[in-house]
């Protein structure tokens, strides 16, 4: 009965890593930029720019989030540690590229314009839309979420420690309940034998 409080909490912090990857990834993909030019013929060209080229690390902090969803199923004591420091760092990455592009539009849009061009040129007459505002909050939000992780996951290490504690032998005799796949690579990422009972059936007391 002790998974119930803590695999649920388990479950959503990775339905949140989930969503706020999906929110980052959204942002990759939405129009950041729009510029009018001309090419070198003297023709208007509108050049769009989306947010993974405004912003490339988007892509990879989409990746990442993706990926610590994976790991807060599984990750033990120290592990868990890791995971909130990459989920605040992926976080603050998405608020310094979303300020660095309303700060310097032109720059973060002058790759796109020359690939589009095909020569390099100064750009300055840029629209920009409220997608970078968008990314400054979704990074924001995604801090606050390594800091509720934080704090939610110190009651998933010490359940899994009282959980193996409880394995042991009471005194009336009866055998204790058989460990499921994923306690035992909770044990084993502690450290401890899942295997090993000490006053298991088959060892002789003293």
């Amino acid at each position: 009965m002790s998974d119930r409080p803590r695999r649920p909490g388990r479950g959503r912090a990775a339905v949140l890593l989930l969503l706020a990857a999906a929110l980052t990834g959204l942002t990759a993909l939405v129009p950041w930029l729009t510029v009018e030019t001309v090419t070198v013929l003297g023709e208007p060209r509108t050049v769009t720019v989306a947010g993974s080229s405004a912003a490339p690390s988007l892509v990879a902090v989409t990746l990442v989030l993706l990926a610590a969803a994976g790991a807060a199923a599984l990750v033990g004591r120290a592990g868990r540690w890791v995971v909130v420091g990459v989920v605040a760092l992926a976080g603050a990455l998405v608020v310094v590229d979303g300020v660095g592009v309303l700060r310097s539009p032109g720059s973060a849009a002058a790759p796109s314009v020359a690939d589009e061009l095909g020569v390099e040129r100064v750009v300055e007459d840029v629209a920009v839309s409220a997608w970078p505002w968008v990314a400054v909050v979704v990074g924001v939000l995604v801090v606050l979420l390594a800091v509720w992780l934080a704090r939610a996951s110190a009651s998933w290490a010490v359940g899994r420690r009282h959980e193996g504690a409880s394995t042991t032998v009471p005194a009336g005799g009866a055998a204790p309940a058989p460990l499921d796949e994923r306690d035992q690579w909770d044990a084993l990422t502690r450290g401890d034998d899942p295997t090993d009972a000490p006053d298991g059936p088959g060892r002789q007391g003293p």
